[in-house]
């Protein structure tokens, strides 16, 4: 059972509606009357029995809150879900799985290598891959309009109830 979710992005008014934030949009999506603290370098709450996280260092060093909120909880890797964006999956497209590849995505790597594993669970996001241009450009750039509608339809699909159950799969709008 999951017990911390975590939502991935990068703090700060300059990052608030880009792709890699797509995390927490998500967040702000399924608790948007959350009363938040600070803890764990995080903006960190409590719903429904589920310990919620939203790391307020840069995404490259998520490791560091995730760390710190597993090692106070005494959670098992497995009792972990991470939500971020992903270039690999098309756009209003998510999938939750156990484990896999990081596929350079440098929040992730440094969850793995705070807490010694890559066996947390994820939400994976899709938010497209770049045909032409650098990727790390492309992840830090707003959502256009057409996106920013793909993506709350997405939104619409999921329920914070996914999260707890680490069940693996895939949603599409």
């Amino acid at each position: 059972m999951i017990k911390l979710a975590v939502f991935l992005g990068n703090p700060g008014k300059e990052y608030k509606e880009t792709r890699h934030n797509a995390g927490f949009l998500l967040a702000d999506h399924f608790y948007p009357y959350t009363s938040w603290k600070v803890k764990f370098h995080s903006m960190f709450a409590e719903e429904d029995g589920l310990r919620i996280l939203k790391p307020m260092t840069m995404m490259n060093l998520s490791g560091t809150a995730v760390s710190e909120a597993s090692s106070f909880y005494k959670l098992k890797s497995d009792e972990i879900i991470i939500i971020h964006d992903d270039l690999e999956l098309p756009l209003g497209k998510a999938r939750i799985q156990k484990g896999g590849g990081l596929q350079g995505h440098n929040g992730l790597r440094s969850i793995k290598e705070r807490i010694g594993s890559d066996a947390f669970y994820r939400l994976r996001i899709g938010i497209g891959r770049p045909v032409h241009g650098d990727v790390r450009v492309y992840v830090t750039s707003p959502f256009k309009q057409d996106e920013k509608i793909a993506l709350s339809l997405l939104f619409d699909k999921l329920s914070p109830s996914m999260l707890s159950l680490g069940k693996e799969g895939e949603i599409t709008t």
